[in-house]
């Protein structure tokens, strides 16, 4: 079998920069996409180059369905298949509910769901014609739990469908050596969020401390190891005991 190839959404900084170069490290192969982020994306791109894997990046906006495909159809040009799908990407923003707008209640859901159903429809093809394939989406802690979220409103309902997706695709891909799970991370220090925010956050993790990028590394690892072959439709909260 060849090298693998993995794809991962948001791969430019935070979690799935990290994911990415310990891939590379493994000996995979490595496309990333991003949005904004040209020069975290070019730096990551020179890291695993440096790690002497290949590595693709393209900017593109996987909120748009068209796109979404082509991104595939692209890193499938370059590397000529696509063994993981890592759905990394999330942006949220905090804004209370009754002052939402329409265009930020959408944007939650164009960036955080709707890639996830159309970057896996575009991957399963290829990998039900290997017969092998991991997916992996990024939810997060207690989007299970169906709780008043009066801040962040339309990403926890769009985190939460990302677990329903999750388990659908599972179901379905299944039968094809395809693995679909989830991560679903508490506090994280990705970079994402400031220092100030988060500390005062360790006094209610039961673990003591913030997670780091390497917690969802390592989970990563795992759910695409041959170890977790039979994993498939799960969940793994990544929180320290938060939220339990």
């Amino acid at each position: 079998m060849s090298e693998k190839v993995a794809l991962i959404t948001g791969g430019a900084r935070g979690i799935g920069k990290d994911i990415g170069l310990a891939l590379a490290r493994e000996g995979w192969n490595v496309a990333i996409c991003y949005r904004t982020s040209e020069d975290d994306a070019n730096e990551t791109i020179k890291t695993i180059e440096e790690i002497e894997a290949k590595a693709y990046a393209e900017k593109c906006d996987v909120s748009n369905p068209e796109a979404a495909v082509q991104l595939v159809k692209n890193v499938e040009k370059q590397f000529g298949r696509i063994d993981a799908l890592i759905n990394c990407a999330g942006p949220y923003h905090r804004i209370n509910i009754l002052k939402e707008s329409p265009e930020g209640w959408n944007s939650m859901f164009d960036n955080n769901l709707h890639p996830v159903f159309y970057l896996t429809q575009a991957v399963a093809q290829g990998m039900q014609d290997r017969k092998w394939g991991r997916i992996i989406n990024f939810s997060m802690a207690n989007a299970d739990k169906m709780i008043a979220q009066t801040e962040v409103t339309a990403h926890y309902i769009a985190k939460a469908g990302v677990l329903m997706l999750t388990r659908a695709f599972a179901k379905q891909l299944a039968p094809h050596g395809i693995t679909v799970n989830s991560i679903s991370p508490g506090f994280v220090n990705s970079g994402s969020a400031p220092e100030e925010e988060l500390q005062p956050m360790v006094k209610r993790i039961p673990a003591g401390y913030i997670g780091s990028t390497k917690d969802a590394v390592d989970a990563t690892l795992y759910l695409l190891s041959d170890e977790a072959a039979y994993v498939n439709g799960s969940n793994m909260i990544l929180s320290g005991g938060w939220g339990l």
